[in-house]
């Protein structure tokens, strides 16, 4: 029950008092299209930020825009899809945190967005960018992550710390593009020997 006086700038709803902003027409007031019909964004980047928009309790909005430049159209149906069925929240953060990862990742190695389900040589190509000897890249430096897929990945913010990453970030990583390639309904060769 809304309980209002005229001259309040706070509303109590269902017993918690809430501010609003009296220069905003209330509801029964503003056109039945500003309403009903929401205007979807003819540019991709932005109707994915107005996707990312709803799942904003979850997700961190200091970072919707450039998950938006990152994740693809599906991407964002898949994450919409996981809070409705009720996923933690802390759970969905780190499949997002992920995935978004793995998709600048294969968009710096191959120049292509991430293929679902992955083939095993992009698993083995993700593997040995992220795990690599450094004594040995002093004396080899093609060995591990190319050095233009370092650059863009620190450029996007995407990549911090200098060296390889511990073997329990990459399982993560491997784990979260597995579970996320489960709930698309393909089978992927993360179960492979050479992983």
């Amino acid at each position: 029950m809304i309980k209002a006086r005229k001259s309040a700038r706070t509303v109590s709803l269902h017993g918690q008092r809430h501010r609003f902003d009296r220069r905003i027409p209330p509801i029964q007031e503003r056109p039945l299209d500003i309403i009903l019909a929401p205007t979807a964004a003819p540019d991709p980047v932005a109707r994915r930020a107005e996707a990312l928009d709803t799942i904003a309790a979850v997700l961190p909005i200091d970072r919707r825009d450039k998950l938006a430049e990152i994740l693809t159209d599906q991407d964002v149906e898949t994450l919409k899809h996981l809070v409705n069925e009720g996923m933690g929240a802390n759970t969905l953060r780190a499949l997002t945190s992920d995935l978004a990862y793995l998709e600048a990742w294969c968009l710096a190695a191959t120049e292509t967005p991430l293929p679902w389900p992955a083939p095993e040589a992009l698993l083995l190509k993700f593997v040995a960018h992220h795990l690599w000897d450094p004594a040995r890249r002093e004396t080899d430096p093609e060995h591990g992550m190319p050095t233009a897929v370092d650059q863009s990945l620190r450029d996007g913010g995407f990549l911090r710390s200098p060296g390889p990453h511990a073997p329990d970030t990459v399982r993560r990583r491997l784990a979260s593009w597995s579970t996320l390639t489960k709930w698309r309904g393909l089978d992927g060769a993360f179960a492979s020997p050479a992983l």
